[in-house]
């Protein structure tokens, strides 16, 4: 089951509190997940998560819902699009071939995000080495300046 392997919170904690909770409240599950109210309505809209709604249409999060989320989270953290998100969500359904399915997704696209970092590490690094450099021409340059006077 998909909530058994993903059981912490976006920053890792788990809380024995969270474990035995079965439902939250828009703003419980907010504060748990450390984003606001819209954020959750935003994936709602996005059909992304689907609480139950009450009569008053107030919204109540299942543990499910709590799942999808640290899940939506975790993607938005690794660098993935709302529909890489979606589709790894979509893939899901509690059978041994989805979940095969939705884990070689993420290890590949994961593989991807990591790729593409390392690309950029290095452009930052090589970045910062350039600009260390001017900054000793320039200075070097000032000192020459200043020497004349």
């Amino acid at each position: 089951m998909l909530d058994a392997n993903v059981n912490c919170n976006h920053s890792g904690h788990v809380t024995s509190d969270t474990e035995e909770r079965q439902t939250w409240t828009i703003g419980d599950l907010a504060a748990e997940l450390e984003v606001t109210p819209r954020t959750l309505r935003f994936y709602e809209s996005e059909g992304l998560i689907d609480p139950i709604r009450g009569s008053s249409g107030s919204r109540t999060y299942t543990r499910r819902d709590r799942t999808r989320m640290q899940l939506i989270l975790r993607g938005k953290r690794f660098g993935m699009s709302l529909p890489e998100i979606a589709e790894i969500l979509s893939m899901y359904h509690g059978a041994e071939s989805s979940r095969i399915r939705q884990l070689e997704r993420v290890v590949s696209r994961v593989g991807e995000i990591s790729t593409e970092l390392t690309a950029r590490q290095r452009d930052i690094a090589r970045t910062l080495d350039e600009l260390a450099e001017v900054s000793e021409q320039c200075q070097a340059k000032l000192e020459q300046l200043r020497a004349k006077g």
